[in-house]
C-alpha cells in the first residue's frame, strides 16, 4: 500500500511515496522530532501491549503491511475472502439481531422476561438453561439439589418447551439455544412444540451451540466423550439438512474459550480448528458440503481492546473462507462466516458495577465494528446475580444507541485500511496458523485434547493475565485502581423463590404420571437401539420426545451406550 504526497499543483508532482520515502521518513523523525519530545516528555510504560498482551507499537505505517494485496486481502463486503463482511450492505441494509440471553426459574418466567424483551425492542430469543439441564439431569435428580432455575430456565420434558414458548409465534422470531450435550433433545422439543403452534419444521429460524469440543477445551460441560459427541453431532447435521433447513445446526463457540482465559488468538485458532474438524466429520459421513455448511453458525466474545477484537473478526472471516474452499472445495455460502456476539462477562467486575455498562459499550463497539451478525451486551449487574429488568433494558438500549445514534452502522467496515488494524488482522491470521501446525502435529484436534494441549494453553494465558492484574501491570478500574474505599455495593438484585424448585419437581411428576409410560419405555428402547448402531439418532429423539421423556431419561440412554468422558490431567 502506498500513499499519496499532499497536493501539488506544479509539474511533475504526480509521483507516490515509495516504502523506501516513507522508511527514510520515519528514521528521521524518530532520531528529532520523537527523540528531543521524550527527552522531556517519557511514555507512560515502557511497554503498551493488547488484552492478550501483544505489543503494540508507538505508530504503524505502510511499512508495516508491504505486502498488502487490497483485492487478495480485504476485497469487498460479499466478496472472498470476506474480510470485511459476508453481506453487499451489512447494517446500511439490515441493523444486527440483539438477542439477549436470558432464562431462570420456571418455563413460565422466563416466558415473561422473553416478552418483557421483546416489548422493548428486542429482535431474536436467546435461551440460558440451568445447570442440570445442560449437563442431561432432570429437576428431581439428586445432583439438582438447589441448582433448579438457578442460573437459566428449568427445562425437562416438552411440557416445559410448550409454557416457554407460548404466546410467542415461533414463526416470526428466530431462537438460539445455549445447550450442547443434550442439544438434540432441546432441538426436537423446539420443532415439536412449534409444530403445536400450527408452525412447521421447515417455517422455523434458530440456533442450536451443539459445540461439543470447546466444551473439553474450556466450558466442561460435557456428558459423553469426544467421539460418541461429534457422532451425535453430526447425526443432527445431517437431520436438520433435510428436515429443518432453516436452522442453524451448531454454533461454533470462541466464547467460552475466552471466559476460560484465552487470548484473542488462542480464541481464534482454536474455534476455527473446531469448526474444520466438524465439516470433516461431516464429509466423512458422505454429507454434501455445500448442503449443511451455509448453516454452520459461530460465536465469539468481545474484549475490552478495541482494535485487537475488531482484527479478530476480521481474520476470522477471512481465514474460514479461505480454509474451507482450500480443504473441502466448498462454494458459495458455504465459504461465509456467520456469528453471534456476547460482550466479556469475564471482564465484568462486582466492584463498582455501574461501570460495567461502560466496559459493555466499548465491547459492542468492537462488535459492530467486525461486523457480528447478532450481537447480546451483557448486563452491569451479572457479576452478582441474574440481571434485573432494569439491568437488562439498559443493556438492550445499549445496542439501541449504538444502532441508531452513534453512526457505527452507517458505513461497512470502517476501520479497513487502518494500518494498525490491517497490521492486527495480519498478525493474528499468522499466529492462528501457527496453532493449527501445532495441533495437527499432535495429530488433530480429538487428540490434542486428549493430551491435554488446548486446556494447558488456555490455563498458562489465563494464568498471566491474572498475574498482570495482582501485580499491577494491568490496569482494572475499581478493582487495582481507582478503587472506593470502603466500597459498600448496594444494587437491586435478582433472587430465584426457592418455591421454583418445588414447583418444577411438581410438574415434572405430573407430566409422568398422565404420559403414556408405555409409548415412552418403546421409543426410549428403540433410541437405545439406534444409538447401538449407526442409526441416525434424531428421530428416535423425536419419538421420545413427543411422548414426553425427560431430558434425564433420555440422556441415561446415552450414559449407558456411550459411558461419561473423564478429562485427562493436565498439571
Amino acid at each position: 500500500m502506498v500513499t499519496r504526497k499532499a497536493e501539488d499543483t506544479s509539474e511533475g508532482s504526480d509521483e507516490t511515496n515509495t516504502l523506501g520515502d516513507i522508511q527514510r521518513a520515519k528514521k528521521e523523525w524518530e532520531s528529532t522530532a520523537l527523540a528531543n519530545h521524550l527527552k522531556k516528555h517519557p511514555e507512560r510504560k515502557e511497554e503498551f501491549v493488547t488484552t492478550s498482551s501483544k505489543t503494540v507499537r508507538r505508530i504503524y505505517t505502510p511499512l508495516d503491511i508491504p505486502g498488502f494485496d487490497y483485492l487478495r486481502d480485504l476485497g469487498f463486503p460479499s466478496a472472498y475472502p470476506y474480510t470485511r463482511g459476508v453481506q453487499p450492505t451489512m447494517y446500511r441494509g439490515r441493523i444486527w439481531t440483539m438477542r439477549q440471553f436470558a432464562g431462570m426459574g420456571t418455563a413460565e418466567e422466563s416466558n415473561q422476561r422473553y416478552k418483557f424483551l421483546l416489548g422493548h425492542g428486542q429482535t431474536g430469543l436467546s435461551v440460558a438453561f440451568h445447570l442440570p439441564t445442560i449437563f442431561g439431569r432432570d429437576s428431581d435428580h439428586p445432583y439438582s439439589l438447589g441448582e433448579v432455575g438457578k442460573l437459566g430456565v428449568a427445562i425437562d420434558t416438552l411440557k416445559d418447551m410448550e409454557i416457554l414458548f407460548s404466546g410467542i409465534p415461533l414463526d416470526k422470531v428466530t431462537t438460539s439455544m445455549t445447550i450442547n450435550a443434550p442439544a438434540s433433545i432441546l432441538l426436537a422439543m423446539y420443532m415439536v412444540a412449534a409444530e403445536k403452534q400450527g408452525v412447521p419444521a421447515d417455517k422455523i429460524g434458530g440456533t442450536i451451540q451443539n459445540d461439543l469440543l470447546k466444551e473439553y477445551q474450556a466450558q466442561k460441560s460435557w456428558i459423553y466423550g469426544p467421539e460418541p459427541s461429534l457422532r451425535i453431532i453430526t447425526d443432527i447435521i445431517e437431520y436438520a439438512t433435510e428436515h429443518i433447513p432453516r436452522w442453524n445446526t451448531i454454533s461454533i463457540s470462541g466464547y467460552h474459550i475466552r471466559e476460560a482465559g484465552s487470548t484473542a488468538a488462542q480464541e481464534l485458532a482454536f474455534t476455527l480448528m473446531n469448526g474444520l474438524e466438524y465439516v470433516r466429520w461431516g464429509k466423512k459421513r458422505g454429507l454434501d458440503v455445500d448442503a449443511f455448511a451455509p448453516r454452520l453458525s459461530f460465536f465469539f466474545n468481545s474484549h475490552n481492546d478495541i482494535f485487537e477484537e475488531v482484527a479478530k473478526f476480521r481474520a476470522a472471516r477471512r481465514i474460514w473462507a479461505r480454509e474451507m474452499k482450500e480443504r473441502f472445495g466448498a462454494k458459495g455460502r458455504s465459504l461465509w462466516m456467520r456469528f453471534h456476539t456476547q460482550t466479556a462477562g469475564c471482564s465484568l467486575t462486582a466492584q463498582q458495577p455501574m461501570v460495567n455498562v461502560v466496559r459493555t459499550a466499548y465491547q459492542a463497539l468492537a462488535a459492530v465494528l467486525g461486523g457480528t451478525q447478532s450481537l447480546h451486551t451483557n448486563s452491569m449487574d451479572e457479576a452478582l446475580c441474574l440481571p434485573t429488568e432494569d439491568a437488562v433494558r439498559v443493556a438492550l438500549r445499549t445496542q439501541q444507541v449504538l444502532a441508531h445514534e452513534s453512526g457505527v452502522a452507517n458505513t461497512i467496515d470502517p476501520l479497513a485500511g487502518s494500518y494498525y488494524v490491517e497490521t492486527l488482522t495480519n498478525e493474528l491470521e499468522e499466529e492462528a496458523y501457527e496453532y493449527f501446525d501445532k495441533v495437527e502435529a499432535l495429530g488433530g484436534v480429538i487428540p490434542a485434547i486428549e493430551k491435554g494441549f488446548f486446556q494447558r494453553e488456555i490455563a498458562n494465558a489465563s494464568y498471566r493475565y491474572q498475574k498482570e492484574i495482582e501485580d499491577n501491570k494491568r490496569t482494572i478500574v475499581g478493582v487495582n485502581d481507582y478503587v472506593l474505599e470502603d466500597e459498600d455495593i448496594r444494587i437491586p438484585v435478582l433472587k430465584i423463590d426457592p418455591e421454583v424448585e418445588k414447583k418444577q419437581v411438581e410438574r415434572l411428576q405430573q407430566v409422568r404420571r398422565e404420559r403414556d409410560n408405555k409409548e415412552v419405555e418403546e421409543a426410549l428402547e428403540a433410541l437405545r437401539k439406534a444409538s447401538e448402531g449407526n442409526e441416525n439418532i434424531m428421530p428416535h429423539v423425536v419419538r421420545a420426545v413427543r411422548a414426553y421423556a425427560s431430558i434425564g431419561e433420555i440422556c441415561d440412554v446415552w450414559r449407558d451406550v456411550f459411558g461419561e468422558w473423564e478429562e485427562p490431567k493436565i498439571f
